[in-house]
C-alpha cells in the first residue's frame, strides 16, 4: 500500500514538474501544480506572474481555479494538490478556502513557504506533506536562479 501511494504521488509530482518546466521556458519562476480528483488531473497550472503582470498568478492559484471549474464547485475537499515548491501564505490561503483534501509539495521554501507558520494557514482537515521528488524540484529552481545570476 505504501509503495502504491508513493508511486502515485511521484507520478502526479512529475506532472507538476512538467508544468514547472513550462514556467522555466517562459522565464517564470519554475513552479508547477496539478490538482487530482479521483485519480485524474482536473486542474493544471504554472507560474504566470511575469507573463500576466499579476502577483497572484502563482501555479497553485492557476491549478485551483482550473480544478474548481472542472469539478463544478469551489470546494475541493476530495482533491489533492501537487506542487513543486512549498506553497506561500497566499496559496496556502487559497488551499484553505477551497478546502483541499491534501497538499503534496516537492521542495521546501525556507523563505516564503507557509508550512512552518503557527497556526498553520492550511485548512485543519488538509493533509500537508513535503519532500516528494524533492531533489528534482530543487534542481529546477537552482538552475533557474543560477541562470538569472549569469
Amino acid at each position: 500500500m505504501i509503495d502504491e501511494q508513493l508511486s502515485e504521488d511521484e507520478r502526479f509530482m512529475r506532472q507538476a514538474l512538467t508544468e514547472a518546466r513550462k514556467a522555466f521556458e517562459q522565464g517564470e519562476v519554475p513552479v508547477g501544480a496539478v490538482v487530482v480528483w479521483n485519480g485524474r488531473i482536473v486542474g493544471r497550472g504554472h507560474n504566470l506572474v511575469e507573463t500576466l503582470s499579476d502577483a497572484t498568478a502563482h501555479a497553485e492559484m492557476q491549478a485551483i481555479t482550473a480544478a474548481a471549474s472542472s469539478v463544478g464547485g469551489k470546494y475541493l475537499a476530495e482533491c489533492k494538490l501537487y506542487v513543486t515548491v512549498e506553497p506561500c501564505v497566499m496559496c496556502a490561503g487559497a488551499c484553505f478556502w477551497s478546502q483541499l483534501g491534501a497538499v503534496v509539495y516537492g521542495a521546501s521554501d525556507p523563505k516564503r513557504g507557509a508550512g512552518r507558520l503557527s497556526p498553520s494557514p492550511f485548512h485543519p482537515k488538509t493533509v500537508v506533506r513535503g519532500g516528494v521528488l524533492q531533489d528534482e524540484c530543487e534542481e529546477l529552481m537552482t538552475r533557474f536562479f543560477a541562470r538569472l545570476r549569469t
